[in-house]
């Protein structure tokens, strides 16, 4: 069962891009961020011609997730209990059975934080502190889970190209990384990291600066297992080459495999 996750950076903009990656790659569960539609207007009949079914959380122009799969869905939840705003669409999830057993598999999409000092800084903590709460209840499930999305969290300086060019930005503050290190200490596993412990492994390069020509990256998108799913990781890996490609999202797909 591969599981990955995007943020396509608006979906309709990236739609041929999409629809590209799918065919050639063919994930069987995929959660993507920042689709900026609304769930109704969600392109969801050219993703069913894809092989795909879609659950959706859109959000008028921003935010916004979704979840893709190839194989049979149940249990949807929409939103993160607990969250600090629910009127913003950053968390969808669902239980996943394919022939490698069953995966609870959650998409979020973690506020960006900026600027450091005020209520936007506050709210990205206190969701995280609400998406910490609702994980340790669902690990008490004891089942395979994978919560993958766009953190935005830099975890570690190898994490970035250049760690010092994101001293004063949110996603490398001592809290944040504080609150990612609470979630792994609770018992998740980093698949990317598991399978990919150099430099390197970048999921976001700014559109401005020459950043992708620069290979000045950071890695900000992540997928993160369960005890459960932690046993049954066979494989990770990172689409960069879908940055190279016309009209791309900033953010390029990164996934991980689970045997049976």
């Amino acid at each position: 069962m591969r599981i990955a996750t995007w943020n396509i950076n608006g979906v309709k903009a990236r739609m041929e891009g999409l629809l590209t990656w799918l065919r050639e790659t063919e994930p069987d569960v995929v959660v993507l961020q920042e689709i900026k539609s609304v769930t109704e207007a969600f392109p969801a009949d050219r993703i069913a011609d894809a092989g795909y079914q879609c659950v959706v959380h859109g959000q008028k122009g921003f935010n916004g997730v979704a979840l893709l799969s190839r194989l049979p869905i149940e249990d949807v939840v929409t939103g993160l209990p607990g969250e600090p705003d629910t009127g913003q669409a950053r968390y969808i999830e669902a239980l996943v059975t394919g022939d490698a057993g069953i995966c609870r598999v959650g998409g979020l999409y973690l506020p960006n934080g900026n600027p450091i000092g005020t209520e936007k800084f506050s709210y990205k903590l206190a969701w995280m502190a609400a998406f910490e709460s609702y994980v340790r209840g669902r690990l008490t499930l004891e089942e395979p889970l994978v919560l993958a999305g766009d953190y935005n969290v830099i975890p570690m300086p190898a994490d970035a190209r250049r760690p010092e060019a994101w001293r004063n930005d949110a996603l490398f503050q001592p809290e944040s990384r504080s609150a990612f290190r609470r979630l792994i200490g609770l018992g998740l596993m980093d698949g990317i990291r598991a399978c990919h412990p150099g430099p390197g492994a970048y999921t976001f390069w700014d559109y401005q600066a020459g950043a992708w020509q620069k290979d000045d990256g950071i890695r900000i998108d992540h997928l993160l297992l369960s005890p459960q799913a932690a046993d049954r990781l066979r494989a990770a890996g990172i689409d960069r080459f879908t940055r190279g490609w016309e009209k791309p999202s900033d953010h390029v797909p990164a996934w991980v495999e689970l045997a049976a």
